[in-house]
């Protein structure tokens, strides 16, 4: 019972599968050497890192994106109660987009000439010159833009201004063409394959550079307009100030290594954009002045040709003077009359509005307004429609007709345009009906003038022409006014809040950051390096490997003594109270536990393979169980290597248990016993000469004589055995024993070998197996403080460290093995 309970604990053990952090911890603890190596080169490393990383500053401004609605627009108000649209008039999101577009940033690459790079080396580090080269370069846009490949200008300034200039220039098929200039003095003129560079000093006093002092040798970096715009948006970031749906405010910033940089760029980014804004918004403008501008020309040359057609008139009649009669009836008939041209300039300029609401390419341009029309309702609308056309023309410059903006923009449009296709109806019939009550009132003074007479009639119809295209021409010259001022009082949509301003501190590399990162990299890298060592490793190494691959019971850890040089092989003396002995008694015990007080005597000792400690481990064990003053016989069955001789210092016997397993009835088994001088309870029964059958011999019944017989006159029967791994000697002799020891020492023993242990356990083929893990390193800090032993070794010293483990040639005890 007391063995099962025993096999039993350790498959507990072994079945649990939860994480020991404390074995974890002293397993990592044990390299603490390769942990500190790791910390302190990482963070070494991390050092230089942030020595030569070009900091990388965060540039922001604000700014106030103007809405053009909140202007108290009723009519724009009334469509939206009705449904018919919503408003798109400056949507903070399509504002946003238009200012991070590609086009916008591209416009700032090219108005900074930020294609044109300039660069000194500071040792590993390359310093941006911007904004104070010692020399401007400029190429133009185009030849920029047709560039395939960005190219590096090398120039090397001397001190009389001499300017020594390099590159490698991209030539179509050829590849890189290098190619070398000399300037005496500038502006210089450099033709190339790829377009004209011109060398020039700046127009400033020029700057030392804070870094590096003043620049003589640097690089020029040439790129296309485009590619520099695309690494501009990747650091670029335009969003709302706040979450806030009630506020226009949008916070632009942008990343760069270069304050000044970045500060012009978000500045110039917001003036690009009001450019921008601002074409949009006169294009309705232009749109009618050119139309006024028509109107004039057409009307002045009525008004000259009616002047003249008035003084032709005078000269020949003679007249000087009318009726006062017809006089009053002339005038009457000239006010209905000019009520009548008015009416019908509206419905001139209707009918010109309806033909440009009705042509199909309306839906892409702005409609005239500001061109007399009375009615303030179609105005509004109108003002309206123009400003979702200078939208959405806005908007198509940055983004696809499948942007979701860009179709409601769209349907906004075509509802506007329905709404003022309407209006234009109505009114156009109205100005039709009040044209009729007019007509039908200045017939009336017409028949009333029809009996003055013909010269004088013909002359006031011809003053009363005049002076209706002189009023129209008035008219028109101030609306041009109007429209002038209009286009003059044009404000920016974007209004700067906070001007672009540069973060005092770097927002990277964070140092805090880069030297925890360096911290944990320190840690991680020895911890993976001891996992994966761990697990490509096929030795064991400590307790814990046993525990994993097998669920035999572990009774009995052997640590590499340090006085071996001195003692021999026996470390077990009488009266000494060592870490030794302790371990030896510890083994005793549990042994005693396992066997019990049921007769068992035979104990077999083996392991899978050769110099693992088995003899070693017999013959102190067998000493150890002599000091309790039991009588004891050690056994050599090990006839094919016998070595307990060797062990106690005797000399060699050819007789011995071969000898009486050949000729039992003709041997006498306790002549061949000798004592072992260790302790007076101790006998040793040696293997003899090495027989040329030995397993024939140890299958026959006289080992099982001889075991009953030493059972009878000894308490412990210890039997040192062949490595089961090897031969099959042991599988044997395990009919007589009543336990066994599987020996395995630490890194030398394979892992698989205990795969071996499992097997004979399960098939029965061993009796009782017990592991005993030889060879334990003290030193190592996963026993602690010597392990379960540490209050032994501040008395008797250390044991371990270089002196060897258990285990040498032929013993198994104090060489040192490779891994």
């Amino acid at each position: 019972m007391k063995d099962d309970n025993l096999n039993n604990s350790g498959n507990d053990v072994i079945e649990e599968d939860s994480i020991d952090l404390v074995a974890i911890f002293l397993k990592c603890l044990s390299y603490w050497k390769w942990y500190l190596i790791a910390i302190i080169a990482c963070i070494l490393l991390a050092c230089i890192y942030l020595h030569y990383s070009i900091p990388v500053y965060n540039i922001s401004g604000m700014v106030l994106i103007k809405d053009e609605n909140k202007k108290g627009n009723v009519g724009m108000a009334m469509i939206e109660n009705f449904g018919l649209m919503n408003s798109t008039a400056n949507n903070l999101d399509n504002e946003i987009e238009i200012i991070r577009s590609k086009t916008v940033v591209k416009n700032v690459v090219e108005e900074l000439k930020l294609y044109i790079s300039y660069y000194a080396k500071n040792g590993f580090r390359s310093i941006d010159l911007y904004p104070y080269p010692p020399v401007q370069v400029s190429m133009t846009v185009t030849d920029a833009e047709a560039l395939e490949k960005g190219f590096t200008i090398r120039m090397k300034l001397d001190s009389d201004s001499t300017l020594n200039v390099s590159a490698a220039i991209p030539n179509g098929e050829k590849g890189r063409e290098e190619m070398e200039k000399r300037f005496n003095s500038l502006p210089g003129i450099w033709v190339t394959p790829i377009g004209t560079l011109i060398f020039t000093f700046p127009q400033y006093e020029t700057v030392a550079n804070e870094e590096i002092g003043e620049v003589k040798e640097f690089e020029v970096i040439i790129s296309r307009p485009s590619v520099v715009a695309k690494k501009c948006l990747a650091n670029l970031d335009v969003q709302p100030s706040t979450k806030k749906t009630s506020t226009s405010i949008v916070s632009i910033s942008y990343k760069n290594s270069n304050k000044q940089y970045g500060e012009d760029f978000v500045n110039k980014l917001i003036e690009v954009y009001n450019w921008n804004a601002n074409n949009s918004k006169n294009e309705i403008a232009e749109k009618t002045k050119e139309f006024i501008d028509e109107r004039l020309q057409i009307i002045n040359g009525e008004l000259g040709s009616t002047e003249q057609q008035l003084q032709v008139f005078k000269q020949d009649a003679g007249l000087t003077n009318l009726n006062s009669d017809a006089q009053l009836a002339l005038t009457e008939n000239s006010a209905y009359e000019k009520k009548r041209v008015e009416t019908e300039m509206q419905l001139s300029l209707i009918h010109y509005l309806s033909e440009c609401v009705n042509e199909p390419q309306s839906r892409n341009r702005a409609l005239p307004m500001n061109i007399g029309l009375e009615d303030k309702s179609l105005s509004e609308l109108i003002v309206q429609y123009n400003q979702l056309i200078a939208d959405r023309n806005r908007l198509s410059r940055t983004s696809s007709e499948n942007n979701p903006a860009f179709v409601t923009l769209n349907g906004n449009i075509q509802s506007m345009l329905s709404s003022i296709k309407t209006t234009v109806i109505s009114i156009e019939e109205g100005l039709k009906i009040n044209k009729q009550a007019l007509d039908r009132q200045a017939q009336k003074f017409t028949r009333k003038i029809s009996s003055a007479p013909a010269q004088e009639r013909e002359f006031l119809s011809i003053s009363r022409q005049q002076e209706i295209k002189a009023n129209l021409y008035l008219m028109l010259l101030q609306k041009r006014e109007e429209n002038a001022i209009a286009l003059a009082a044009t404000t920016d949509n974007a209004q700067v809040i906070d001007p672009a301003i540069a973060d005092e501190n770097p927002v990277s590399p964070k140092k805090s950051i880069i030297l925890m990162g360096a911290l944990l990299l320190g840690l991680i890298i020895p911890t993976g390096l001891i996992f994966l060592l761990d697990a490509i490793r096929y030795k064991i190494v400590d307790r814990s490997d046993v525990e994993k691959l097998s669920h035999l019971p572990i009774i009995g850890e052997i640590p590499i003594d340090i006085n071996k040089e001195k003692t021999g092989a026996i470390v077990i003396k009488e009266n000494d109270n060592n870490l030794m002995m302790e371990v030896f008694r510890d083994l005793r015990t549990n042994l005693q536990f396992i066997m019990g007080d049921t007769g068992k005597k035979v104990l077999l000792s083996t392991s899978t393979v050769s110099n693992e400690g088995k003899t070693f481990i017999s013959s102190n064990l067998a000493v150890s169980f002599s000091l309790l003053g039991k009588k004891v016989v050690l056994v050599g069955l090990d006839i094919r290597n016998p070595e307990l001789h060797t062990i106690f210092k005797f000399s060699f016997k050819k007789e011995g248990i071969s000898s009486y397993l050949a000729n039992p009835d003709s041997c006498d088994l306790f002549s061949l016993i000798v004592p072992s001088g260790v302790n007076p309870n101790l006998s040793i029964l040696p293997g003899g000469t090495i027989p040329p059958n030995p397993t024939e011999l140890l299958t026959r019944p006289a080992l099982d004589s001889a075991i009953n017989k030493l059972k009878e006159r000894f308490d412990y029967v210890i039997i040192d055995t062949a490595p089961i791994g090897v031969v099959s000697d042991t599988q044997i002799i395990s009919r007589v024993a009543d336990a066994c020891l599987y020996i395995c020492r630490t890194n030398y023993s394979h892992k698989s070998n205990l795969h071996l242990a499992n097997e004979l356990h399960d098939s029965h083929k061993l009796p009782n197996i017990s592991i005993v893990i030889n060879g334990i390193d003290l030193t190592r800090k996963r026993y602690g403080y010597y392990g379960k032993y540490g209050r032994y070794g501040g008395r008797y010293g250390r044991y371990g460290g270089a002196y060897g483990r258990y285990g040498h040639k032929p013993y198994g005890y104090g060489q040192h093995n490779t891994v």
